[in-house]
């Protein structure tokens, strides 16, 4: 019975990790693409393809089919600083080597939490930033490139990226807090305005989309099917098999595929300070996730604490001049 009970959260941690491998491939995925198409078509053509996919997922729905005003509401502005993201995203990795664009796009679980005002947890601790301060040497190194000379734009465009997709994932829970927003529908919505915010800028290039190869469409599908689409389900049913904070800890081990990716199929190298750079950044990612998580949980387990206390015929709270002190 036990056994029966754990195959989905064990399923559910495979799909969490393949999600991963499949974020931290797009890295190499995208600077492939743009080494042979401009950088406005590559994504015009990724979010179209996207929508053209999610667009007769939602149609085959028996019911249920229109989208809410909150979701044209959340899914227009989500969909702009989406936008944002992978316009700095795909022009920092064109100027940056693929392991370094995934390693310092994590940048992103440390960020959040400061920018995310939904939790109400309150103040993160001291540690945090330690933490924080830690990723922040570890972006250093890592734009070093050989030594402390020839600071990389790319790298630099990765950094403004992890800030913006930082704000946009604390965004998404602002805007769906309380909200009966479907994913389906408020990714195929994202999808549209992508594809509209895209379609002028690329349209002059549009053409070398007929010259580009069997490889390069490739990698422009796998960017839209895998990268987008079934990555973004994928995710939401994995959550509802499993808890959020062991997605978050599974999920973050994207940095480690885009370095391996990067590695063994990019052909990319890295110089003994860069590789430094690595290690602290993924020491420091995990760190800051696991101080904000702890941080996070906390008030809970001490409500869990109080609660059974009281029911055992003890007090949780201190008397005389102390319980007047903690009320």
């Amino acid at each position: 019975m036990s056994q029966n009970l754990g195959l989905p959260a064990r399923r559910a941690d495979a799909v969490l990790l393949l999600v991963a491998l499949v974020w931290g491939s797009s890295y190499l995925a995208a600077k492939t693409a743009v080494d042979v198409l401009p950088v406005m078509v590559v994504l015009c053509a990724r979010y179209v393809l996207s929508a053209a996919v999610c667009l007769p997922l939602v149609a085959v729905r028996r019911r249920d089919r229109r989208c809410t005003r909150d979701e044209w509401t959340a899914g227009g502005l989500l969909g702009l600083t989406q936008a944002a993201v992978l316009v700095l995203e795909t022009y920092g990795v064109a100027h940056t080597s693929a392991a370094n664009a995934g390693l310092i796009i994590s940048l992103t679980i440390v960020l959040t939490p400061v920018l995310d005002r939904t939790s109400g947890a309150g103040r993160l601790p001291p540690r945090f930033f330690a933490a924080a301060g830690v990723c922040l040497v570890a972006v250093g190194l890592l734009m070093s490139g050989s030594g402390f000379h020839g600071l990389r734009g790319g790298d630099l465009l990765m950094l403004a990226a992890a800030v913006v997709r930082a704000a946009h994932v604390a965004l998404v829970g602002r805007l769906t807090a309380g909200r009966a927003v479907r994913p389906l529908h408020l990714t195929t919505v994202q999808t549209v305005v992508g594809s509209a915010v895209f379609a002028v800028p690329a349209a002059h290039g549009l053409p070398a989309l007929g010259s580009a190869d069997a490889a390069v469409w490739g990698q422009l599908v796998y960017l839209a099917l895998f990268c987008s689409v079934f990555a973004f389900l994928a995710q939401t049913w994995a959550v509802q098999h499993s808890s959020a904070s062991r997605a978050s800890l599974l999920l973050g081990t994207e940095p480690v595929w885009a370095v391996a990716v990067g590695i063994g199929l990019g052909g990319e190298r890295f110089t003994p300070f860069a590789a430094l750079g690595a290690g602290l950044m993924v020491v420091g990612t995990y760190w800051g996730q696991a101080v904000e998580r702890a941080h996070r949980t906390a008030p809970t387990g001490r409500a869990a604490r109080e609660a059974a206390g009281e029911r055992e015929g003890r007090t949780a709270l201190p008397s005389g001049r102390d319980a007047r002190r903690v009320t």
